[in-house]
C-alpha cells in the first residue's frame, strides 16, 4: 500500500487542496480537545506528585520537576497519540471505508486517479507536519495545568514549582518527543487508511473496520513506544 501512497500527485493543485483540508480536520479539529485534556492532566499529575512527597526533607521543587519530565517524556508524545488515535483513527477509517462501500473509490480508479497516493498521502503529511506542533502544545499546557494546582491547593507553591520545572532543562528530550511524535503521527495516519482502503462489506463493517484501526494503531504505538525509549534513551 506504501509504495502507492509515495507517489508524486497527478496534480499539485488538487494535492494542495486535499493536505489544507486534511490539516483542518486531523490537526485543527483535534485542538480543543487536546488543550482540555493536556491543561487538566498537567493539574492531577503536580497534584498527585505533591501529595505523595509529603516528607519535609523533600524539597518542595521537585515536585515541578518531575511533572515536568513526566509531561514531556511520556504523556504529551504518547498518551496524547494515544487519544488522538481514537479520535484521528476512527474518523479516517470510517471515512476512507464509506468511500469504498459507497464505490466512490472504484469510480476514481475507472478516471485514472491514484487512490492510495489521493486519498492517504495528504493525511499521512498533515499528521506528520502538524502533530508535533500539537504536541508542545500538550507540554505547555500540561505544564501550565500543574502551575494552576499550585494556586488551588497549599500542597506546594508556584515558586517551588517554577523553580522545579526550570531545574536541569535538558533540549534532547524535547527532540526526543518530537521524534516519537512525528513516528507515532505515521502510524495514526497509515493504520486506519489501510483498515478503511481495504473494507469488504456493508455499513456494518465500516463500524468494525473503524474499531479494529483504532485498536491496531494502539498496540503498535505502546509497541514502539517500548522500543525508541530503549533506542533513544537507553
Amino acid at each position: 500500500m506504501l509504495g502507492q501512497v509515495f507517489r508524486k500527485p497527478q496534480k499539485m493543485s488538487v494535492f494542495r487542496e486535499n493536505l489544507f483540508k486534511e490539516i483542518e480536520e486531523l490537526g485543527l479539529k483535534s485542538l480543543g480537545i487536546v488543550a482540555f485534556i493536556s491543561f487538566f492532566v498537567g493539574g492531577v499529575v503536580a497534584i498527585q506528585t505533591g501529595l505523595n512527597l509529603d516528607n519535609p526533607l523533600i524539597p518542595k521543587y521537585l515536585i515541578g520537576f518531575a511533572t515536568k519530565r513526566s509531561l514531556i517524556l511520556e504523556f504529551a508524545p504518547t498518551f496524547m497519540s494515544i487519544i488522538l488515535a481514537g479520535k484521528v483513527g476512527s474518523y479516517i477509517a470510517s471515512s476512507i471505508g464509506t468511500m469504498r462501500v459507497t464505490e466512490q473509490i472504484d469510480a476514481l480508479e475507472v478516471m485514472g486517479v491514484n487512490t492510495l497516493n489521493h486519498l492517504i498521502l495528504p493525511k499521512v503529511i498533515a499528521t506528520v507536519l502538524f502533530y508535533p506542533f500539537i504536541i508542545i502544545l500538550a507540554m505547555i499546557l500540561g505544564i501550565a495545568g500543574g502551575w494552576f494546582g499550585g494556586l488551588l491547593t497549599d500542597l506546594y507553591t508556584v515558586e517551588d514549582y517554577i523553580v522545579g520545572i526550570r531545574l536541569e532543562f535538558q533540549p534532547y528530550y524535547i527532540r526526543y518527543a518530537l521524534i516519537k511524535t512525528i513516528v507515532f503521527a505515521f502510524v495514526i495516519a497509515t493504520i486506519p487508511s489501510f483498515y478503511g482502503y481495504y473494507l469488504k462489506g456493508g455499513s456494518i463493517e465500516v463500524g468494525k473496520a473503524s474499531t479494529k484501526a483504532v485498536v491496531w494503531t494502539s498496540v503498535v504505538i505502546i509497541t514502539l513506544n517500548y522500543f525508541l525509549t530503549q533506542m533513544l534513551l537507553g
